[in-house]
């Protein structure tokens, strides 16, 4: 049994276990739904007591423990499948993900998943969290999107990189190709509620992040609720005559579910191939020219986790890691740069 102590935010939401679930660190893996059985099973204590009552209401700067069960037997079964291994100790394996691969088994994805891959490479030494066994991950990219990702061999370690990831110490960075340009003089940009421009033209996006109002399966901007959510994009180069796409550099401050995309899609400038947040733009032969093709047909999102940077959770000593683009970002990059200029 392991317990993890919960301080309640400033302005938190009506209920008790709306704000739990606001503000357990991401690491846990504790949904609204998991913590509303934790209460009802009296594994939720306060500042009264045992609270059974999801609905209770809560202050700022109360705290409330969670006593969290043992950790389940894994059901994942092992499948030896290839992984392109960037740093492995006996504490941590950093893995560049390939486009394509689910982290985590999923009721649509039950099997050829990387924690599958972990299992088969790395046996029983992966830790777990939040009373189910999700070996070793800290932090996760979707599914399509290439690139970066830690993950923890041992307990002190998952703990330690979680913790980095909740303060937001970790540094992510993510290459992305994208319709439309950063133009610090664009008044459409000025005047989008939570962009910013800082020095250098860097556009900051800053928002409430929650589920979309209708479709469960995407995530939505909003700023009366949700989880904190910043994203930092800096142009790295454009493409067309007039330019229409580019080449991003994208910098997490938060590491929210789809931040990247979303923030982008808010900012009006949807990430190529991207099926859920890309909107209905399509690319300009005009500007592109043949290009224009292979820009409307790249089968997904255009998202690359190139650098990642933490502490090593044990030793403390910096970690810095980078990958480069996938042959298909860098392939769709060349033929972008052979658009009209």
């Amino acid at each position: 049994m392991s317990t993890l102590l919960i301080t309640i935010p400033a302005n938190p939401p009506d209920r008790l276990d709306k704000a739990l679930a606001l503000a357990v660190p991401e690491a846990a893996a504790l949904s609204r739904s998991r913590l509303a059985r934790l209460i009802a099973e009296g594994a939720v204590s306060g500042p009264g007591g045992v609270a059974r009552d999801g609905k209770a209401r809560v202050a700022e700067g109360q705290q409330y423990r969670i006593a969290l069960p043992q950790i389940a037997a894994v059901e994942t079964r092992p499948e030896p499948i290839p992984l392109t291994i960037v740093h492995e100790d006996a504490d941590l394996i950093v893995i560049d993900k390939p486009p394509g691969m689910v982290v985590h088994p999923a009721p649509g994805s039950p099997s050829g998943t990387l924690v599958n891959a972990l299992l088969a490479h790395c046996g029983d030494s992966l830790s777990g969290i939040g009373g189910e066994r999700r070996p070793g991950i800290v932090h996760r990219i979707d599914k399509d999107t290439s690139g970066l990702l830690v993950v923890a061999k041992s307990d002190r370690a998952h703990h330690g990189l979680a913790a980095q990831f909740e303060a937001h110490t970790a540094q992510r960075r993510y290459l992305a190709l994208a319709h439309g340009v950063i133009d610090a003089a664009d008044p459409r940009l000025r005047g989008t509620p939570g962009l910013t421009f800082e020095d250098g033209g860097v556009l900051k996006i800053a928002s409430r992040l929650a589920r979309h109002a209708t479709d469960r399966q995407r995530q939505a901007v909003w700023f009366d609720k949700g989880r904190h959510a910043v994203t930092r994009a800096r142009m790295i180069e454009s493409f067309g005559r007039p330019p229409s796409a580019m080449l991003v550099e994208c910098r997490l401050e938060t590491g929210r579910t789809h931040q990247i995309r979303v923030h982008m899609s808010h900012a009006g400038l949807g990430l190529i191939g991207d099926p859920v947040y890309g909107g209905a733009r399509r690319a300009s032969i005009r500007s592109l020219g043949e290009a224009a093709a292979e820009v409307q047909a790249f089968p997904r999102q255009a998202l690359h986790a190139a650098h990642l940077g933490f502490d090593h959770p044990v030793s403390q000593h910096p970690l810095a890691f980078d990958s480069p683009l996938p042959q298909d970002m860098q392939r769709l990059l060349d033929r972008l740069r052979g658009a009209p200029s």
